[in-house]
């Protein structure tokens, strides 16, 4: 198997309310974990993950990038909100946008995908795309929410990016029954299954190496924080069914194998994960930061 190199990529972060990303948890809880500003929010990273495997590049999740006009940019606690950080961290590796060969996305809200808009001083109307290189991995599931959204969660998706993204002629969408006529640099070497309770159809990918493998969590589990099972988010769709889906996922992948990467964790970009003592389940062995990992 070819060498893997993985590198924490960081996006613009943003401020969310706690009580929202922490679902039915007690603030009283919640702050112990996370401290809230003086609008009850917390900070969450928006970061995506470069795999470089011999000249491919890939990056899974673009964040949420600098596309808001500046109103909406300081409702969501855009920092910055005049630069697109996930750029900058791609220039410290030497790359641009258009070196990228492909963009693996989970699903396509805008935390998560924004990032493939240029910053909103530069394209005000979201009307073309970054990565013009780039092949666009969606699963199908998450395209078919994003085309046809329910009113719950409609502000989550940029209709003109979903439109650029249809009209590129570069969007490849995945199915249980496809995945074997994928390109062979993403069939080699990634793995990839869905749940549903964020938003249907969101897409994993499992990042599969000699030493270990790495899941992108996407917001399955945000952070770690949340690889304790009843937590959830007030954001889920379906939150007894994520629930049940995290509590699968740890019970039939080899936990210690797995290494899990966190989008939105402020602190910590990846851990293991364990059942303790009391047969809980808990994050442990806590990475800060990939620096062109070799896997």
């Amino acid at each position: 198997m070819s060498a893997i190199q993985i590198s924490s990529i960081e996006g613009n972060r943003q401020l969310l309310d706690g009580g929202a990303m922490f679902g039915n948890a007690p603030k009283a809880m919640w702050e112990r974990w996370l401290k809230p500003d003086h609008l009850n929010r917390i900070e969450l990273a928006c970061r995506g993950m470069l795999v470089q495997i011999n000249e491919i590049n890939i990056l899974l999740e673009t964040g949420i990038g600098a596309f808001f006009e500046p109103k909406l940019a300081d409702r969501y606690g855009v920092t910055p909100n005049d630069r697109h950080v996930l750029l900058e961290s791609l220039q410290e590796y030497g790359l641009t946008h258009e070196d990228i060969h492909y963009v693996i996305l989970s699903h396509l809200h805008f935390d998560h995908a924004g990032g493939l808009l240029p910053p909103y001083k530069e394209d005000p109307e979201h009307s073309s795309l970054l990565f013009p290189n780039a092949k666009f991995i969606v699963g199908v599931d998450a395209w078919d929410r994003a085309t046809n959204p329910h009113g719950r969660d409609r502000a989550s998706f940029i209709p003109q990016m979903i439109d650029s993204l249809k009209k590129s002629e570069r969007l490849i969408k995945i199915s249980p029954d496809n995945e074997n006529s994928l390109p062979d640099e993403i069939k080699n070497h990634f793995r990839f299954f869905q749940s549903n309770g964020h938003t249907p159809g969101q897409l994993h990918t499992i990042v599969q190496t000699d030493s270990a493998d790495l899941i992108f969590c996407g917001d399955l589990i945000p952070g770690t924080t949340w690889a304790h099972i009843p937590l959830t988010m007030g954001y889920d769709r379906f939150p007894e069914l994520l629930i049940d889906e995290k509590t699968k996922l740890y019970q039939e992948v080899d936990l210690e194998k797995m290494i899990f990467y966190y989008t939105h964790d402020n602190k910590y970009v990846a851990s293991k994960i364990r059942r303790n003592d009391k047969g809980k389940y808990e994050a442990f062995e806590f990475v800060e930061q990939y620096n062109q990992q070799v896997f």
